[in-house]
């Protein structure tokens, strides 16, 4: 059994190693090798460790074409996100990628820049490849989309919303916008403005618009126009709307940011222009991200289970593939509000700009 790799790397790796070698090297049958590399529950630790000793050692690639035709599967998932800039998305994908690892199954990624025919043609891509299902974003996509998934009878989830009569595993984005807007208003403010991604193409981003100005109207209050920027979800772009809801003469005294980026962005700016937050306006985020917690002042913000989404979405979809069928319910993952201290109470006196420093720059 010794002298087995030392034949291998004298042939230079010219040949390819056969599964009957592996089996040799193992000291198991052909069968037990197919078992472990198929990751069947059947196979004890200590055979699994052999096997999957022997094929490290010998250098062992399976055939995954072989593979894929004999069982029908490619041991591959396809996931379709908007960016890989949002830490949120990546969280999810981070934690979605460990328990498909779990389950043998490899993810291939794909980003569509929040375009719609973007996410298509990836999509297309992936499907092309044989992926075992699919994960996706949202439940805004382009017209074709879920049709092409489901000519392929390939199960899918969609993730960070609920679906209605669709696999999906997410949350109630407009009530978790209500919920922050409602914190907002109970600390006296009714000047309230909104720096929100863009709500095009993203149902997430138009339903927390919607919960935030369903809030406001119950209170007898409305988001004014002026106060209201949409813009991509990046930290420059919340230093930019901020700058153009504070200069202002008739300004709001607290803002609501479409993430914790943007507010992170809205923090820097007021602080540059020489505002303190929250004593001369109030600044919430959409998220929770780790340095939330640790600005200046830290950030009140929705805290989102990014990480639990993504674990759900590979049990959720790990099901439909063993069981053959697809389902028509979703996972409801629980947000909750944080208020930290970059919120408080309106000022007595509205303060405009203080000093006029320079405009940022528009270049990415």
């Amino acid at each position: 059994m010794d002298d087995l790799p030392r034949r291998r790397r004298s042939r230079q790796k010219l040949t390819a190693i056969s599964l009957n070698e592996v089996a040799a090297y193992a000291e198991v049958s052909t069968a037990t090798v197919s078992r472990v590399l198929n990751n069947s529950a059947t196979v004890s630790k200590d055979v699994r460790r052999k096997v999957e000793q022997a094929c490290q050692e010998l250098g062992y690639v399976p055939n995954g074409a072989a593979r894929a035709l004999s069982s029908n599967r490619t041991m591959t998932i396809g996931a379709v996100v908007p960016t890989i800039e949002n830490s949120g998305f990546a969280l999810t994908v981070s934690s979605l990628q460990r328990q498909l690892n779990k389950a043998g199954y490899t993810l291939l990624l794909a980003s569509s820049d929040y375009e719609p025919d973007a996410e298509l043609r990836e999509t297309r891509m992936l499907l092309m490849r044989g992926v075992d299902g699919i994960v996706l974003v949202g439940s805004d996509h382009h017209p074709q989309l879920l049709s092409l998934i489901e000519q392929h009878t390939v199960p899918f989830v969609e993730t960070w919303t609920l679906a209605p009569g669709r696999p999906s595993v997410g949350f109630d984005n407009a009530a978790a916008a209500y919920e922050l807007t409602e914190h907002i208003v109970s600390l006296g403010h009714t000047r309230i403005g909104l720096i929100a991604g863009r709500t095009s193409s993203n149902d997430r981003s138009s339903a927390r618009e919607a919960g935030i100005r369903a809030c406001l109207k119950a209170h007898g209050l409305a988001l004014a126009s002026e106060w209201f920027i949409e813009r991509p979800y990046r930290i420059l772009d919340g230093r930019q709307a901020m700058r153009l809801l504070i200069q202002k003469p008739d300004r709001p005294t607290a803002v609501i940011c479409g993430n914790d980026q943007m507010a992170f962005g809205a923090l820097i700016e007021a602080s540059h222009q020489g505002f303190v937050v929250p004593d001369d306006i109030s600044v919430a985020g959409f998220n929770d991200l780790e340095y939330a917690a640790h600005l200046n002042p830290p950030l009140t913000t929705i805290r989102v289970p990014a990480e639990e989404i993504g674990a759900e979405a590979a049990r959720l979809l790990m099901a439909q593939i063993a069981n053959n069928t697809l389902v028509n319910s979703g996972v409801n993952i629980p947000f909750s509000l944080v208020a930290r201290a970059s919120t408080g109470k309106p000022p007595a006196k509205i303060r405009t700009l203080p000093n006029t420093k320079m405009a940022l720059s528009s270049k990415k």
